[in-house]
This record gives structure tokens, C-alpha cells and sequence, in this order.
């Protein structure tokens, strides 16, 4: 089945078998910072936004996405510059593996539209799908935490 999306700014035009996975489709396609780390939507590390909502792509069929908008984080750096939220959570140590950082990233970013000065808790709680086993996540939510002041700020990269 031929889906058309828009990843990352430009269209994508793919074949898409009925019951692959929106993730699957997307490692397929290069997309090789959306993870598959537990294929039940359990970890969040395959997490993308789409139409600016985070979702679980292993737990969407690729089908599904047909005629949305989907952003990971091959697309949220501009040229050289990185990403205020890719940036701060570099700067505060909340990027350790790797393995969940895009996850993450695409979560925070959810959270940071919604609500662009969020409580230590509302990050917790935005986090809360996305596991990760090295930084403990205290280095994580203060480099969420430093992205909502950047973005607030008008730092856009």
C-alpha cells in the first residue's frame, strides 16, 4: 500500500506492507534515530511526533500515518544548529547512550507546545514513557527544563 507523509519538512512517498509499523517504515527510510527498543510502546525510545503529538511508532501502524505530518529528530536541527531541546540536553549531561534521546527529545517538545513553562513535575510526567537506563533522569529534566528558557526565549537554534 502506497502511503504519503510529510517527514521532517518534505513529502515521503512509500510502500507500505498493511501491517508494518510506522517504525519499521521509518528505520527503513533512514529515519535511524527512531529506536526500537521494545516493540509494545513500553520504552518510548521509537517515540516521533506526529502532527506535533508524540506517539509510539512501533505501535502504529505505518497506515495510519497516511497524509500526517511526522517529525524526528533528523529534522529538528537547522543546518549547523542544533535544536534548543537537543541543545540543552546535551549541555546538562542528559544524553549519555543515546539510545532514549530521541524519544525524549520528541516528548519534551510535545510537553514544550503545550506548555512552554512546565513544573519539574509536568516534565516528570511527560517523561514518564520513556525509559532510560544510564543518566537517572535528573540531568534529563534540567535539560528540559533549559529548553523551555531557551524556547521561551526566542532561541530557536
Amino acid at each position: 500500500m502506497r502511503i504519503e507523509v510529510e517527514l521532517n519538512g518534505g513529502p515521503l512517498a512509500i510502500e507500505a506492507d498493511p501491517g508494518e509499523t510506522l517504525l519499521e517504515v521509518l528505520r527503513r527510510t533512514g529515519s535511524v534515530s527512531v529506536k526500537d527498543g521494545c516493540s509494545r510502546g513500553d520504552c518510548g525510545s521509537c517515540a516521533v511526533l506526529l502532527d506535533g503529538q508524540a506517539v509510539t511508532a512501533c505501535m502504529l501502524f505505518a497506515v495510519q500515518a497516511d497524509g500526517h505530518r511526522i517529525t524526528t529528530t533528523e529534522g529538528l536541527a537547522d543546518g549547523e544548529g542544533l535544536h534548543p531541546v537537543q541543545r540543552a540536553l546535551l549541555d546538562a549531561g542528559g544524553v549519555q547512550c543515546g539510545f532514549c534521546t530521541p524519544g525524549v527529545m520528541m516528548a519534551a517538545l510535545d510537553l514544550l507546545d503545550r506548555d512552554p513553562d512546565p513544573s519539574e513535575h509536568d516534565i516528570r510526567v511527560a517523561l514518564a514513557g520513556n525509559l532510560c537506563r544510564c543518566t537517572g533522569y535528573v540531568k534529563i529534566v534540567d535539560g528540559v527544563r533549559d529548553a523551555a528558557a531557551l524556547l521561551r526565549e526566542g532561541d530557536d537554534g
